[in-house]
């Protein structure tokens, strides 16, 4: 996704996020039926990974099989607004 990898079921410390990038340190979690973190065992999670220097996006399985072109939207705003701009290369000679 705008050229950052993203590994699905990635372990980090004692936890699997659903999906990660390395490049960014960015966690994307899908939270189901089936979670296995609740309430306040799910912010402990949460914030041990947090301090590994680990970002968080948090959607629910809903929202992906909903409306996965916002998902992806929100995820996409996230990288632009969390990311410096490449720069543009400078002509040959224009110095």
């Amino acid at each position: 996704m705008l050229g950052y990898a993203f590994d699905r079921q990635k372990p980090r410390g004692d936890y699997i996020v659903d999906f990660f990038c390395n490049e960014l340190m960015l966690a994307i979690e899908i939270d189901g039926d089936t979670h296995n973190y609740t309430g306040e065992e799910d912010q402990r999670r949460q914030a041990n990974l947090e301090k590994l220097g680990i970002k968080f996006l948090s959607f629910t399985d809903g929202d992906v099989k909903g409306n996965v072109e916002g998902v992806v939207a929100i995820i996409e705003d996230w990288v632009k607004n969390h990311t410096l701009p490449t720069p543009s290369p400078l002509p040959r000679g224009d110095f």
